[in-house]
């Protein structure tokens, strides 16, 4: 796999020099730049090689807020994933940067056991979400007759697979693309493997949240759960119904991208769903279903 390249936009020695150290030791390319303008130029004539921003919130010119409004504002670019370096950590201006399209954020000085794997964890999910623009680049336009629907899949291959194939009926597929294969992972990993928030963190901070749910697949106590999906097209709506076997979750902390929670390494996927994908969301229940609509016309 080809290494994973941050573009750091930092107009701090001392800070930019940390930075590229800690992750030449892991394999991970940094481009830097010192003010947001340089920055912009280089995504302009580069729009495909970077995986994470890593971004100083206060920069000479430019700051790091009207730099990440012009970003998402910008077809391309808009789906790369943002870290903001940050010394203020006040609930306001968190807001301020989660409304303009942070979902991730650092606090200076920084720490390089949450660096590095917040940075893997971001870059990790945009190269799934490359993966999945290409491959709906080959529409089938029998899927469009299709009315309903009944699926069931046990694995994260499976809900990429499956992922790929009903993006393709939404008259926007790559924008339901990525909220879907979000419920779909949830529901695997949270609900049928009940790996909790606080044991992902742990996971994904040691590297071993892969192995874990690979794991978990084999236990028998877990083995013979399965996802199953329901989509229903109306006239004027899609519905889809994702429900897994397992004991459900307390979903309503997860349905918007709470300040508190910015400096965690995940958490964010049902708030970036809701937000992007799918005109709503209503989990149902203890919170083992889920209904995602998306309006038609």
């Amino acid at each position: 796999m080809k290494p994973y390249q941050v573009l750091l936009i930092e107009d701090e020695e001392i800070i930019a020099g940390f930075i590229e150290h800690t992750l030449a030791k892991e394999d991970i390319q940094v481009v830097l730049m010192p003010n947001a303008e340089s920055a912009w130029t280089y995504l302009q004539d580069n729009p495909y090689q970077t995986d994470v921003i890593l971004l100083d919130r206060q920069l000479p010119g430019m700051d790091g807020i009207e730099f990440l409004q012009r970003l998402k504002q910008d077809t391309a670019l808009q789906r790369i994933p943002v870290i903001i370096e940050t010394t203020a950590s006040d609930q306001e201006s968190i807001q301020q940067g989660i409304d303009a399209g942070a979902y991730y954020y650092l606090v200076k000085p920084l720490q390089r056991e949450l660096l590095i794997p917040i940075i893997n964890e971001a870059a990790s999910q945009y190269r799934d979400f490359c993966t999945l623009q290409e491959t709906l680049n080959e529409t089938s336009q029998a899927l469009q007759l299709m009315s309903h629907a009944e699926f069931t899949l046990r694995t994260l291959p499976e809900a990429r697979l499956l992922t790929n194939t009903l993006s393709q009926i939404y008259p926007e597929p790559k924008k339901v693309a990525t909220g879907l294969l979000e419920l779909l992972v949830n529901a695997i990993e949270h609900g049928n493997l009940n790996i909790s928030y606080e044991e992902k963190t742990l996971l994904l901070m040691s590297r071993q949240w892969h192995e874990e749910v690979e794991n978990r697949l084999r236990d028998p106590e877990y083995k013979e759960r399965r996802v199953h999906v329901s989509y229903r097209k109306e006239p004027n709506r899609i519905m889809l119904t994702i429900t897994d076997d397992g004991s459900g979750f307390d979903w309503e902390p997860y349905l918007e991208i709470q300040p508190d929670r910015v400096f965690h390494l995940h958490g964010r996927g049902i708030a970036m769903a809701r937000r992007i994908s799918f005109d709503s969301i209503d989990y149902q229940g203890n919170g083992n279903r889920v209904v995602a609509m998306v309006q038609l016309g």
